[in-house]
């Protein structure tokens, strides 16, 4: 298995960060320069537990659908989503939330597998890992971006 932890600090209270975090649209936003989009987004707008969403998107130059559900979530300090189906032997996201005094510690833990065992375990460790990382931190900076803008508060 890889994984990583990405720790990023925002300007927000833990609750807007979380409710963020759980914006489907603004998922979309984030990921954009790789338009992905949703195929099947979760009722009501919102990620609540158990909702599930279909992503498309393009990574490496391959089209692919990932589904995903949202579980654990515990307002304001987490929650995790997983792969359903797609492209990964596993993949698993946490989301963790916390006090920090500059607003909230937003800490991303991603747990992934690729498919094909020891090629895909050699996929991992060589790029995909970083990638991964990479693929968050830009989806972080979208959120940094969001909560930080002038005129918001650090309140939900």
């Amino acid at each position: 298995m890889a994984q990583f932890a990405l720790e990023t600090v925002i300007a927000a209270a833990p609750a807007a960060v979380f409710a963020a975090s759980l914006d489907p649209e603004l998922h979309v936003r984030s990921m954009a320069e790789h338009g992905e989009t949703m195929v099947e987004a979760p009722g009501g707008g919102v990620f609540r537990e158990g909702s599930t969403v279909t992503w498309r998107a393009r990574h490496f130059g391959i089209a692919f659908r990932l589904q995903s559900v949202v579980f654990d979530i515990d307002p304001p300090r987490g929650f995790r989503d997983r792969q359903v189906r797609g492209p990964f032997a596993s993949f698993l996201h946490e989301h963790e939330f916390s006090e920090h005094p500059q607003g909230t510690l937003m800490r991303d833990v991603v747990t992934f597998r690729s498919p094909f065992g020891p090629l895909g375990r050699l996929v991992d460790a060589l790029f995909l890992r970083e990638y991964m990382r990479r693929l968050i931190a830009a989806r972080n900076r979208t959120i940094v971006a969001e909560l930080e803008s002038p005129g918001r508060t650090l309140s939900p």
